[in-house]
């Protein structure tokens, strides 16, 4: 087995013409943090899952659970995690609790990243 290519500069490299933009500036590492943590619940396919039923309507566990065909125990832990990240948010009508994607941007990231794979 070959290794890996490496991807490093030639080292006659002086860099980019005419280098990187002055006004480049990366986000703070509280924002790249809490981004990763979006991509790293994006990473499980169980919570792929879920957020595919919540982007076409909002559902209590029980449905959930049918759904995924998982028990509600599993299914809140996962809710549960989704919601300490603001991706779902909650609704209680009586003894029921209801389930959504928190606003536009969690649903947009979502169905951009579903849209990309089906273009592949």
């Amino acid at each position: 087995m070959e290794p890996a290519a490496l991807e490093d500069c030639d080292n006659t490299c002086s860099g980019s013409e005419p280098g990187p933009d002055p006004a480049l500036i990366l986000p703070d590492r509280s924002t790249t943090d809490k981004m990763a943590e979006m991509f790293k619940a994006l990473g499980d396919p169980t919570r792929v899952r879920l957020i595919y039923a919540l982007s076409k309507q909002e559902l209590c566990v029980h449905d959930l659970s049918a759904i995924l065909d998982m028990g509600q125990s599993a299914v809140s832990h996962q809710l549960r995690y989704l919601r300490n990240l603001r991706i779902v948010k909650r609704r209680k009508e009586g003894k029921t609790v209801y389930y959504s994607l928190n606003d536009a941007h969690v649903e947009q990231i979502f169905l951009q990243t579903h849209e990309h794979i089906r273009h592949e």
